[in-house]
């Protein structure tokens, strides 16, 4: 099972927290696809902003509103009658979770409670895939990656939240989906990279930042391990299985998103390969130091086992770590230097769906 972009042509898509990193690359690939696209979310999540960048405010149907306001989202929900609804919109930062447990709550845990409730209010929709993370395992710091039926409880509020979100939607599955026409499913994706991330707290943003500035970059925790893939990873494989289940409805189910054991790779050797790949293409000599600040508690060693995946659509890693950061220092370069970022996402989209 593979993308089709044939099949999303005309079809009308409904994403919520369109406005951010990875809500911008999904965009981007739907209107590429002629797919009717619309987002529901709060305006772009940081500035400089991916989805301003790329004027994808003018290419589809932007509707600002916060995941909370269910009235909104229903009313959305009623004129759009989209087919296929992608869950994305969340408060999607560890730290800031410490800072703003609330609000992480409200949104991540009630956000969910909103879209699914206007999902059980709307006929039209046939597919639902719920976008959550890595993180929503009970992480004990073991060295093979967590399978789908391992216990869910995050250790941060973000975490946590994210555990809720899919304990939320199994329970409505099970309590208002099991006689209607519709395939619902959830995806736990590692550490997404790419061009146009531009939250705090995320080493590759941090690393560009740095670049900017002409500073050293600086890595909190260079020894904790993370499964990194490039955004067009899990974003190309949240629309297969939008579609898959769409088509057969047997398929839906809970899946991990990540990168094989091969590109599982410290906060440290991701850094020095995006140092090495700035320098090589730019001429520099970007370096980086590890300075920890104290800040609070995050996981040192997470792996996924994507084995459910490869087995239910014959899925497979596309691009690997080095893959990346190539794609990585291009985009930003062209952004930096202040290029067409939009052409270079679209050649990305199209070399990416071919291989």
């Amino acid at each position: 099972m593979i993308f089709s972009s044939e099949f999303y042509k005309g079809k009308k898509v409904l994403i919520t927290g369109h406005t951010g990193f990875k809500g911008s690359w999904m965009c981007q690939v739907l209107i590429m696809a002629e797919a009717d696209v619309t987002g529901y979310a709060l305006e772009a999540p940081t500035d400089p902003s991916l989805f301003k960048l790329c004027g994808l405010n003018d290419k589809m149907n932007s509707v600002v509103g916060d995941i909370r306001d269910l009235e909104h989202l229903k009313a959305v929900f009623e004129e759009i009658k989209p087919e296929i609804v992608i869950h994305m919109a969340a408060q999607p930062i560890v730290r800031d979770s410490y800072k703003d447990p609330v609000y992480t709550y409200e949104t991540n845990v009630m956000g969910t409670v909103n879209v699914l409730e206007a999902v059980r209010g709307c006929d039209s929709v046939k597919s639902f895939v719920n976008v959550t993370t890595d993180k929503v395992y009970l992480n004990k710091e073991w060295p093979w990656g967590y399978r789908e039926n391992e216990e869910l409880n995050g250790y941060d509020p973000y975490s946590n939240s994210k555990s809720c979100s899919e304990l939320v939607t199994s329970s409505y599955i099970k309590s208002f989906f099991q006689e209607r026409d519709i395939a619902i499913s959830t995806c736990r994706a590692g550490n997404v990279i790419g061009g146009g991330d531009f939250a705090n707290d995320r080493i590759i943003p941090d690393c560009i930042r740095a670049v900017q500035a002409g500073e050293k970059i600086i890595v909190r925790d260079p020894y904790s391990t993370r499964p990194y893939q490039y955004v067009l990873e899990p974003v190309i494989t949240y629309l297969m299985i939008a579609q898959a289940q769409y088509e057969d409805k047997t398929l839906a189910g809970s899946f991990n998103v990540g990168p094989d054991d091969v590109d599982c790779w410290t906060t440290g050797e991701l850094v020095s390969l995006f140092c090495n790949k700035w320098n090589e293409m730019n001429g520099t000599e970007i370096t980086w130091r590890n300075i920890h600040d104290g800040g609070p508690h995050e996981a040192s060693f997470l792996k996924l086992d994507c084995s459910k995946l490869k087995a239910t659509f014959g899925w497979v890693p596309c691009w690997n770590v080095e893959t990346a950061m190539e794609k990585i220092v291009e985009w930003s370069k062209l952004y930096i230097e202040k290029s067409d970022i939009s052409e270079c996402m679209e050649l990305q989209i199209k070399e990416f769906v071919q291989e």
